[in-house]
Parts: C-alpha cells; structure tokens; sequence
C-alpha cells in the first residue's frame, strides 16, 4: 500500500540536537521516506509548495515546540501576504547559497528584531518557505519567514 501525506509533525527546540532531527525529518521527506503530497515520482507537483509551521511554543525560541512541514498551495502565500498588510505577521525574506545558509541568516534576524525589542513575537504560529536555487529567478535559494506579531 503506498501512502501520501499531507504534513509530519515533530516536537522539537533550537538545540544542536533539535536541529539534527529537524535536518533528519527533511533529509527523510525528500528522499521520499516520508511521502509528503507535494513530490510525485521523485519531482515536485506543480501548484503545491513545502512550508513548515511552528506552533504549540513551550515559550519562546528557547523552548519546545511542534515542526510541521506540510503541503500548501499558491493561495496561502497570497492569504499571508493579506496577514502581512493587517499587521498580523511580519514576512522576513533572505536569499544566500544555499536554503540552509538564506534560512539561518532569517532566523538570525528574527532573533536580533526580538533581541533589540524591535519586534515583539506572538509564538503562536509562524510560518517558513524555502525555495532552492534551481527554482528561482537570480539563482539563489531564498527563504521568507512570516512571524506572528502581537
């Protein structure tokens, strides 16, 4: 029986051991050993985007909280954009060499904001897209973080 989900949940924090399995889970997801719905056949499905929510925060970026990587299509980033514009979230958006590398220089920017006081999070949920190289336009990977702000 072959199986295809729509989104994987794991609890997880900011450690060096978080980040391993955090890595595990995508590691897993992309070469299929767990069959999320927007890869069909080893390629992505047109229409359909990978994106990880944060939720369930123990208590701020220091804590616990739920990963879920799941499948969304183009009308949710027009639905954030529409969040952005009611001041519900803020949209981080960083490129650099790799998604690795776009992704941590975002969230090191969310944590300097929250530092400085300049941004004062929600953690309710947050949200996080990250595009490869190869799919994008000036040939870098770009990551764009929409954080929920009070």
């Amino acid at each position: 029986m072959a199986y295809s989900f729509k989104s994987v949940t794991i609890r997880t924090d900011n450690s060096e051991s978080g980040m391993a399995k955090i890595n595990e889970l995508w590691a897993d997801i992309m070469t299929g050993k767990i069959p999320l719905d927007f890869i069909e056949n080893g390629a992505p499905v047109k229409g359909l985007s990978p994106i990880s929510s944060y939720s369930d925060y123990d208590s701020d970026e220091n804590g616990k909280y739920s990963l879920s990587v799941m499948t969304v299509t183009v009308d949710f980033f027009a639905d954030m954009e529409k969040a952005v514009a009611l001041g519900k979230y803020i949209k981080i958006d960083e490129s650099g060499e790799s998604i690795t590398d776009c992704a941590n220089k975002a969230w090191s920017k969310v944590w300097q904001l929250t530092a400085s006081g300049k941004l004062r999070r929600a953690f309710t949920i947050d949200y996080e897209s990250t595009v490869p190289a190869e799919y994008t336009k000036d040939g870098k990977a770009h990551c764009y973080l929409y954080i929920a702000v009070k």
